[in-house]
């Protein structure tokens, strides 16, 4: 069954195999020590050397390629928390998956995000 989604800030019709959209460019963060061991919105515990992120709209168990526009560098993320919470950020990575493209230094990076299909969308 279809059904309109919110996906990348663009509405699109969905299905629970696949969470297909067009590649889009966010700013993302990354967050770590002070939750590690938290439990997320998902209900998982959160472990901040894993390869999850959180997105405010994204169902949980979405996965999604995560490019750094800066070096190339991509890692594939599982997203298991609401956020981030800050005006003009789209996606807070977890250290692993931030550590994994090169983007722990900056603290804020420009990224692709590319929906990996036949994940839950």
């Amino acid at each position: 069954m279809l059904r309109p989604v919110l996906a990348f800030g663009l509405a699109l019709a969905a299905s629970a195999a696949c969470a297909c959209a067009s590649p889009t460019t966010v700013r993302a963060s990354y967050y770590g020590p002070g939750f590690n061991g938290r439990r997320t919105a998902s209900g998982r515990i959160f472990r901040q050397g894993e390869l999850t992120a959180a997105h405010r709209s994204l169902r949980f168990g979405t996965k999604v390629r995560v490019t750094n526009l800066r070096n190339g560098r991509d890692v594939v993320v599982t997203i298991t928390d609401r956020g981030p919470y800050v005006r003009g950020r789209s996606l807070d990575l977890s250290v692993g998956a931030a550590h994994a493209i090169g983007a722990t230094g900056s603290g804020v990076v420009a990224v692709r995000l590319d929906p990996v299909c036949g994940t839950p969308g």
